[in-house]
């Protein structure tokens, strides 16, 4: 029959070794519990790193995307106002040319012809003209008399133009008046010629 003293010691084996066997189960648990721990924060923090990585791609998409376009605006805009230059600069020239228009041996025709326009657009019966000295010219010279028979109208000559080439006619009461002076006219016209004149500038075919 053991003894007290080995039974005890018998007991204390035992306890001691459930002890290390529970120890060993909770370190066991321990380390797994830690290594998922540590698995679902890896996992956490790549979706993190992933989830940042994608907002910077995009973020630098959008601003590549901002600079290219702001490049092709400011691309375009210098175009544009490059092309301005160079059609002011054809429209100056023109301007600038309207003078010599009064030395061509076809200005009365010319003259004529602004006269007539300009009476049929006020269909006007009596009107005053006013005119450039070399129109008032060309207009005394028997423009203005065969025309007044043509059209039927009586037009009187006005003041002189200080500014312009070519004629404005005002209706006798004064309240309606057409400008038709050749710069006027260029003014007119400018709009439409703007893109002819720019294919012409660029070497293009019209």
């Amino acid at each position: 029959m053991p003894t007290q003293d080995a039974t005890i010691d018998t007991l204390a084996r035992a306890i001691l070794r459930d002890a290390h066997d529970e120890a060993e189960q909770i370190q066991s648990d321990g380390l797994a519990k830690a290594e998922a721990i540590r698995q679902k924060a890896q996992e956490q923090a790549d979706a993190e790193r992933k989830e940042i990585l994608e907002s910077a791609r995009r973020e630098a998409e959008r601003l590549r995307g901002q600079v290219i376009a702001s490049a092709q605006l400011k691309s375009r805009t210098l175009q544009l106002e490059h092309r301005e230059k160079l059609l002011e600069r054809v429209f100056k020239g023109a301007g600038e040319r309207l003078g010599s228009l009064q030395k061509r041996s076809d200005y009365p025709k010319i003259v004529e012809h602004l006269l007539r326009e300009a009476v049929e657009q006020l269909n006007a019966t009596e009107a005053t003209i006013r005119a450039d000295e070399a129109t008032q010219k060309v207009l005394n010279g028997g423009v203005l008399s065969a025309l007044s028979k043509e059209l039927n109208f009586k037009g009187t000559l006005g003041e002189t133009l200080e500014e312009g080439t070519g004629l404005i006619v005002e209706t006798a009461d004064g309240h309606l008046h057409y400008d038709n002076t050749l710069e006027t006219r260029l003014g007119r016209l400018k709009n439409s010629l703007r893109s002819p004149v720019h294919q012409v500038l660029m070497g293009e075919k019209l």
